[in-house]
């Protein structure tokens, strides 16, 4: 399979061999995963987060001399033009970005902090924006490519705790639908990943039961399968997924109360 035969519009891949892909926020919990998963697979990577030697240590031991390591701040847009630069030069283009980086901070309406505040809508969707920026004029050129988006269930209504990443959440969503209006007849294939709650350093942060709790692994086996085909969402676990998106459909005066009450639990 070539490099570049990846069909974005509705493809639908079961391999993934020869594929460049470029996984940001790929040091930790599901984007470490995800990436052990497509290395297994045969995928070209590159691989971008702040911290690089954990970056490092996930191609310790494979043979390719064609994966690439990109440490970067995704805050930093020149930063993020650079390691793009880097990958145009080394592989010639790019089939396909998956943006895994993000950030969650606990918060509630009584302990609201600004600062807090800007740095998470910066860290997870104004970052989005300025990467989009960089990797789509290639392209659209090309009339070829793959943007998959992590999200999260807490985007589909207000949740406990999540009163900035809730949000952010939710404009992710939102903007992964709007891209694919505007892309989808233009050749490139976007994809939104809801997951539930997954085992990682942020959601070690919660004190309360966290319903429906996977690894990683699981995680990244379920994006791999939902990444191959032609859906727009993927979202796990499917017990605790669709069930909220049950709850979305509820009116709020029978929805709120619920939410409520999974609020008083985590407190």
């Amino acid at each position: 399979m070539s490099t570049s035969s990846l069909q974005a519009k509705g493809s639908s891949s079961g391999s993934w061999s020869g594929q460049r892909v470029w996984i940001v926020g790929a040091s930790s919990g599901i984007g470490a995963a995800l990436a052990k998963e497509l290395l297994r697979e045969g995928a070209e990577l590159a691989l971008s987060s702040r911290r690089e030697a954990p970056l490092r240590s996930l191609l310790e031991g494979n043979a390719s001399t064609r994966h690439l390591v990109l440490p970067l701040d995704i805050t930093e847009l020149d930063q993020v033009r650079q390691a793009h630069q880097t990958i145009m030069t080394q592989w010639g283009g790019l089939d396909r970005l998956i943006w895994v980086a993000g950030n969650y901070i606990p918060m509630r309406a009584d302990a609201i902090d600004p600062a807090q505040v800007r740095s998470l809508i910066e860290t997870n969707l104004t970052s989005v924006y300025g990467a989009l920026s960089v990797v789509l004029p290639d392209m659209l050129a090309k009339k070829k490519g793959a943007i998959a988006l992590v999200s999260s269930v807490a985007g589909y209504s207000g949740l406990p705790k999540a009163l900035v990443y809730g949000p952010t959440k939710a404009a992710l969503i939102n903007l992964a639908e709007t891209l694919y209006l505007d892309l989808n007849q233009r050749g490139i294939k976007v994809q939104v990943i809801n997951p539930g709650f997954v085992s990682t350093p942020l959601t070690a942060q919660n004190d309360f039961h966290m319903p429906a709790l996977i690894s990683p692994e699981q995680a990244a086996h379920e994006i791999r399968v939902g990444l191959e085909g032609s859906g727009f969402e993927i979202h796990f676990p499917k017990r605790f997924s669709r069930f909220l998106k049950l709850l979305r459909i509820l009116p709020y005066w029978l929805y709120l109360p619920l939410a409520a009450l999974t609020g008083k639990q985590s407190r």
